[in-house]
């Protein structure tokens, strides 16, 4: 994988113009995007767009047919993924989870469950948590290595909306307490585009990225979506100055879709 020479602390991943083809289907087509340090990057899309594809491509799972992904020097990756199969049968605690396979320090493994919101269920089995108790414990393990870069995909899959917004919540609060970037893709529009500071919508290429704002104002966006997200979007106020070219909110900001 590439890394991006003399990067600053700043830029972690430079995604430029990247096609995949799986099974004959092109997955994505002249896709370009960038995740700094400290922001939160959520995708968005329709069923089939690409998005976890995309994500595979920064973490290194899928190789693009073209175009590249420029990684900081030793970045490292958290990763949550939407699902995971545990043997239910297995005696296995949450603790003894978070310390799999190298016994870990019991209070590295707290620290990570009380940043996952967590922290009074590590002696509970794994096969009795809720589905919200459950991910939680799979955040906790993406943090135990301190990562630059978080990366969830539909985490709240399955969970109720008051679970996900309680989640999300906890996603914020690592981000102001670790500084980690975060890249997820969701289709909870409502709750996730409010917490984000960029959103890239993705139908295969990038329909259109900016501020929540901006993408719920685009037309591309609208007609994937129609507008029943718009009223709660317009509650969301982002602080940055947007530039916009012939009025298109899909020009937003393109010093993010190329690396510096």
């Amino acid at each position: 994988m590439p890394v991006l020479s003399g990067a600053s602390n700043v830029r972690l991943v430079t995604v430029k113009d990247v096609s995949v083809k799986l099974g004959g289907h092109q997955a994505l087509n002249n896709v370009s995007m960038s995740i700094d340090k400290g922001e939160i990057v959520t995708i968005v899309g329709p069923n089939g767009s690409g998005k976890s594809t995309l994500l595979r491509c920064v973490i290194g799972a899928v190789k693009p047919e073209i175009g590249t992904v420029l990684k900081a020097a030793n970045l490292k990756i958290g990763y949550v993924p939407q699902s995971l199969a545990i043997d239910p049968t297995l005696p296995l605690t949450a603790g003894r989870f978070l310390s799999l396979p190298h016994r870990r320090p019991s209070k590295a493994v707290a620290d990570a469950l009380r940043q996952a919101g967590a922290e009074d269920i590590a002696d509970r089995p794994m096969s009795g948590l809720s589905g919200g108790q459950f991910q939680r414990v799979l955040l906790a393990r993406a943090l135990m290595d301190k990562p630059d870069l978080l990366i969830l995909d539909e985490p709240t899959t399955g969970l109720d909306q008051p679970g996900s917004a309680d989640f999300y919540t906890q996603i914020e609060q690592v981000r102001r307490e670790t500084g980690a970037a975060v890249l997820m893709v969701s289709h909870e529009l409502h709750v996730v585009m409010s917490a984000s500071d960029r959103v890239v919508c993705l139908n295969g290429h990038v329909c259109c990225h900016g501020s929540p704002e901006i993408v719920a104002s685009a037309p591309e966006y609208r007609a994937l979506f129609g507008t029943g997200t718009h009223g709660a979007l317009a509650l969301y106020r982002h602080e940055h100055d947007h530039h916009h070219h012939d009025g298109d909110a899909c020009d937003h900001d393109h010093s993010h879709l190329e690396s510096h």
